[in-house]
């Protein structure tokens, strides 16, 4: 087994991604010298170490049914599984973690990052991989030890941040294309000319 240590150092959106993507600053330290790591990072949302106002609580129930059963419901989850290759260094280095997001509200990760608009979001990395190092002749391999993990309170303003790089203010919803085509026929005979201002008809609410 390896002898590396993982933490999260911060978060951030990237500005100029062809999708929603956030990259995580990984700091690792090693007791001996790195040739190579090839990393399985898997991300897991730790939603029951935070806090929530009446609003969120009310949206989240989708997900994890009322509060009063939050205390058997709510729990960990999946986000994302990625993996990168770290270059080799002597005793410590720091790799950055890309990790692509959806606006897909049909994935349980987005429908809670958009309901949570302030605080943080204690995220979870459990690693693994293998980890290469130079023997002169040879080279040896060492798997990544099984408990090699750490623990990050993301700011959620760093996805909303990621959805509006590429999206601005807009939001996206998928639906069935006879579904959209109802709509359309709707918006036509309705006089509505923008999707906005037919969906808030459709809601009855004041335009």
């Amino acid at each position: 087994m390896s002898d590396l240590g993982f933490s999260v150092i911060d978060a951030r959106a990237k500005q100029n991604a062809a999708s929603p993507t956030i990259a995580f600053r990984l700091h690792i330290a090693s007791e001996r010298p790195v040739d190579a790591i090839v990393l399985r990072a898997e991300l897991r949302i730790e939603p029951q170490w935070r806090t929530y106002d009446r609003e969120a609580q009310v949206l989240l129930g989708e997900l994890f049914g009322t509060p009063d059963r939050w205390q058997t419901t709510l729990r960990t989850f999946a986000w994302a599984d990625v993996t990168l290759v770290v270059p080799g260094f002597a005793r410590e280095t720091d790799a950055e973690i890309t990790v692509p997001c959806t606006y897909d509200f049909d994935v349980a990760a987005t429908r809670f990052f958009d309901t949570v608009h302030s605080g943080e979001i204690p995220v979870r990395f459990l690693f693994s991989g293998a980890v290469y190092r130079d023997r002169g002749s040879s080279f040896s391999t060492e798997r990544v030890a099984w408990n090699s993990e750490c623990s990050y309170r993301m700011p959620v303003s760093v996805w909303h941040d990621a959805m509006r790089a590429c999206y601005g203010s807009d939001a996206l919803i998928r639906i069935k294309r006879e579904t959209l085509e109802e709509l359309r026929r709707y918006r036509a005979l309705s006089g509505a000319t923008t999707w906005d201002e037919l969906l808030v008809r459709l809601l009855g609410a004041p335009t």
